[in-house]
């Protein structure tokens, strides 16, 4: 679609935001009656590039404001990459108890999809690989980096308290 849109005589950017962090809201449940939360990015260790919704908005607003000629491409990551045991320590500290991330075997996610109501999982496996494998990443180049505001602390706080979990752990 980019190449497409970039044929357009006139100024367009194209922002290329990180894994939403609000993704995680997923896993606030798992994390506050289990203490784990299951994961498909893997490894368990190694950091990846996530972004905040708010930071995407903000940052969308920004760019719009802007005056620019040609075509512009900007990838937006929040303020620090995050591994999943990162992930899991913060959910340890929001939701006051030990959180531990858990990697789920590759080839248990088809069944797992299923489940979960998804007619054709192969899509979400692929997309799944092409993060943990590496293929799919910022492209970086000619690529305007920015760095988000918003920290991984900030969402999972504002996700478990909309979640109601920290109220619910205390009973």
């Amino acid at each position: 679609m980019e190449e497409a849109l970039s044929m357009l005589p006139l100024p367009i950017t194209f922002l290329r935001p990180a894994w939403f962090m609000e993704n995680l809201s997923w896993d606030i449940a798992q994390a506050r009656d289990q203490g784990v939360i299951s994961c498909f990015l893997q490894p368990l260790d190694k950091a990846m590039p996530m972004v905040a919704t708010a930071d995407v908005g903000r940052v969308a607003a920004e760019l719009l404001l802007q005056d620019w000629t040609g075509k512009r491409v900007v990838e937006l990551e929040g303020p620090e990459r995050v591994s999943q045991h990162g992930i899991a320590a913060e959910l340890s500290k929001a939701l006051h108890r030990p959180v531990r991330a858990e990697a789920v075997p590759r080839e248990n996610w088809g069944a797992i999809f299923r489940a979960q109501g998804m007619r054709d999982p192969i899509p979400r496996i692929q997309m799944l690989d092409g993060f943990n494998e590496g293929w799919i990443r910022f492209a970086g180049g000619n690529a305007t980096l920015l760095k988000g505001k918003v920290s991984l602390a900030q969402v999972i706080q504002k996700l478990v308290s909309a979640s109601g979990a920290l109220a619910q752990t205390s009973l």
